[in-house]
């Protein structure tokens, strides 16, 4: 067969591969600008930019479970008699009209209800948040189930190990679920040492290179530990001893924040890591919350957000919550990447006089979101956005405040791969307490930060502003 028989073949077979791509992008994406990247990649990539849009391009995820969203924990609870808000647009909430709007705003899109009577301690780093899960797992007398991005075989994670098998050896229920890209990377994986040592784990969607099964790219990010149905802790800490503060010289360090919370909020959360357990595993457990007295003062949803779906829930809940704020939006990440339509938000909610903050980290370990973040920033500051940079260590944490009432805390960052991509587990919570003392932390990391101005922005090198710039272009893609 001659090279130019050859060469039409090829030239065939990619116009037929990369016409059925552009057919599938236009059917199926929902952002121009990672449509637009992909068809051209599909077209000018010979072969191998059809192949590799199959592989990382297109979200085969088909969830299984929806017990969260039949609202079985909700049925449960008003089995027992205990008032509940359930999702819809009309709630009536005697005494907090306040808040009224921003809960119609999430009732509308959660469609999960807003539990009282709940209550959230905040954990500072693995320094509070490790005792408090470990003295939580050593206890447990029924059941522990654990969901992480990341299991590190150091020092902190080998305690949660020995504490996870000596619950097997009582007899409590353990079931542990690790991402299956989070664990790469490392010589002993968690999930083997906990295998062999008899633990039931099962890794969440583990790379592979059998065809349809790529999901390379879609990851669970979720952090989430619940102890015999009552106790649950979640929020942005992985296991790992890169969160323990207790070393100033560990150049590796990360800050973070995590959660501990009582009350009724914990059968939702059960419902998200049986949910998440079902899609792995194909085998469905009940949820079996128990009848919990008034722990506090604080009313709790559970988002949940997930490339399996067809809409990017906390993406439209934090723009909504932005529109109907009043006073002051505080949002705290490290990657900061948001889409047009929140981004809008926060420009709007700037020129109505509200007091915008964005708290970002001057030390990221992601560099191509740190380049893009700092060519976008202009579009805020403009508008009298206040913008700080944190200094090192890598902070972590994720908050996002509003009018003082309301904050939204957990898994999620404000960037694509989160809230498009990921499987991520928020909170919504209306405490007043709780954000206070949210306030005092982030004032706290305000007074030690540097604020970032336009003339930051003006000031960069042309080759710096072209880095910044292609950083941005591949945004959809970080």
């Amino acid at each position: 067969m001659s090279y130019t028989v050859v060469s039409i073949i090829i030239l065939i077979t990619h116009f037929v591969l990369a016409l059925g791509c552009t057919g599938h992008i236009l059917l199926n994406k929902r952002d121009p600008r990672a449509a637009l990247g992909w068809i051209m990649v599909c077209v000018f990539i010979t072969l191998i930019g059809p192949l590799f849009y199959w592989i990382f391009g297109v979200n085969r995820v088909q969830r299984r479970a929806r017990r969260l969203f039949d609202k079985s924990p909700s049925k449960f609870f008003a089995a027992q008699g205990i008032e509940i808000f359930v999702a819809s647009g009309e709630l009536e909430i005697s005494g907090r009209q306040s808040i009224q709007e921003f809960l119609n705003v999430s009732s509308r899109i959660c469609r999960l209800p807003v539990h009282e009577g709940n209550k959230v301690e905040i954990l500072f780093n693995g320094d509070q948040a490790y005792p408090a899960m470990l003295n939580a797992i050593e206890n447990a007398r029924e059941c522990v189930y654990l969901m992480t991005y990341i299991f590190d075989t150091d020092d902190q994670g080998n305690r949660f190990i020995e504490a996870l098998v000596r619950c097997k050896e009582r007899g409590v229920e353990v079931k542990v679920l690790v991402d299956g890209v989070g664990e790469l990377g490392r010589w002993r994986r968690a999930s083997t040492q906990l295998a062999s040592r008899g633990i039931n784990v099962e890794r969440f969607l583990p790379l592979t290179l059998k065809p349809p099964a790529f999901y390379w790219n879609l990851r669970n990010h979720r952090k989430l530990l619940v102890t015999d149905h009552n106790t649950a802790f979640t929020g942005g800490i992985n296991i790992s001893a890169r969160h323990m503060m207790n070393s100033d010289t560990d150049p590796s360090r990360v800050e973070d924040l995590h959660f501990k919370l009582l009350g009724p909020i914990v059968a939702d959360l059960e419902a998200v890591f049986l949910d998440d357990w079902e899609f792995v595993t194909g085998q469905h457990l009940e949820v079996r919350g128990v009848e919990q007295s008034h722990n506090g003062d604080a009313l709790c949803r559970v988002i949940v957000d997930e490339p399996s779906e067809n809409i990017d829930r906390l993406a439209i809940t934090l723009a909504g919550a932005v529109s109907a704020a009043r006073q002051r939006i505080l949002v705290m990440t490290p990657y900061f990447l948001p889409s047009r339509e929140l981004l809008s938000a926060l420009q709007t909610a700037a020129l109505r006089n509200l007091d915008v903050t964005i708290l970002l980290p001057a030390q990221n370990d992601n560099v191509l979101v740190h380049w893009a973040t700092r060519n976008l920033l202009w579009q805020l500051l403009q508008f009298d956005v206040k913008v700080y940079y944190q200094p090192p260590p890598f902070v972590h944490s994720k908050l996002f405040i509003i009018d003082d009432q309301v904050v939204f805390f957990g898994s999620a960052n404000i960037d694509p791969r989160s809230l498009r991509l990921n499987f991520e587990l928020n909170i919504e919570a209306y405490d007043a307490g709780l954000v206070e003392q949210l306030m005092q932390y982030v004032d706290r990391k305000i007074a030690r930060s540097r604020l970032f101005t336009m003339q930051d922005v003006e000031s960069r090198s042309l080759p710096v502003r072209y880095r910044d710039g292609l950083a941005w272009l591949c945004s959809p893609y970080l």
